[in-house]
């Protein structure tokens, strides 16, 4: 389906959708139908009122509520523009999610990596080039210097994403992006400095081993094992956040 499919599909209305509602998939469809870009301007804020029958508050309620969703940008004297901020804007509700993580959570998150990164194994290989092993060596190189907690975990969660970008899809690494701050508390629970220094970066150095080796399996076993490291630290009484 392409993009201006889904914001059609998107839009539809429901038996229950509110005037604010109804103005917002109109502009959807206005912007599909129309064959809008980023960049393209929408119409006044008086045209729009005109065209959908509705007030200048539900319009500006609706433009709102579309700038939230990063589908628009408003700006005074300038009006409305087409933008595409749909990735940054998920990322910031992830951002907000601060609330300790249950061991379902962990689970699930972990999950997806393991889909990601030890099941792309046949697709790493085959990219795999000696920049990135200097890359993930460096990257590595770092963890065994002193760093707080947060630091630390911004240095583990860089490794993975210099790994994950071996397989060349921009698709992947956004949705890993997105998942960032609730895959940095995962690395810090049950953590110390100490922890990323040795056992973090010893793990870390096994999997590169596998890699320079070309060991398909060894590699395999050794992220899934890195990954799953932390489950002892989470309990099922906590108040799952994903």
């Amino acid at each position: 389906m392409s993009r201006d499919e889904s914001i059609v599909a998107l839009g539809r209305a429901s038996a229950t959708d509110s005037a604010v509602d109804t103005v917002v998939r109109q502009i959807r469809e206005l912007i599909a139908e129309a064959g809008l870009k980023v960049g393209d301007s929408l119409p006044t804020e008086r045209e729009l009122c005109a065209q959908f029958n509705a007030s200048r508050n539900t319009v500006r309620e609706a433009m709102r509520i579309l700038k939230a969703y990063g589908l628009v940008d408003v700006r005074p004297k300038i009006g409305a523009t087409i933008t595409d901020n749909r990735m940054s804007r998920a990322f910031e509700l992830f951002s907000f999610n601060t609330m300790e993580v249950s061991r379902k959570t962990f689970q699930d998150v972990q999950a997806f990596r393991d889909l990601l990164e030890v099941g792309s194994v046949e697709q790493i290989f085959d990219r795999l080039k000696d920049r990135d092993l200097d890359d993930l060596h460096r990257i590595n190189g770092q963890l065994a210097e002193n760093h707080d907690l947060q630091e630390a975990s911004e240095i583990d969660f860089a490794f993975h994403v210099r790994l994950v970008s071996i397989l060349d899809n921009a698709a992947i690494l956004d949705v890993y992006k997105v998942m960032k701050p609730i895959i940095l508390r995962i690395m810090q629970k049950g953590k110390t400095r100490r922890t990323f220094k040795t056992e973090t970066f010893s793990e870390h150095e096994d999997v590169l081993a596998a890699l320079s080796a070309r060991d398909r399996l060894g590699f395999q076993y050794r992220l899934r094992t890195h990954l799953m490291t932390g489950f002892r630290n989470f309990n099922d009484e906590m108040e799952a956040t994903a």
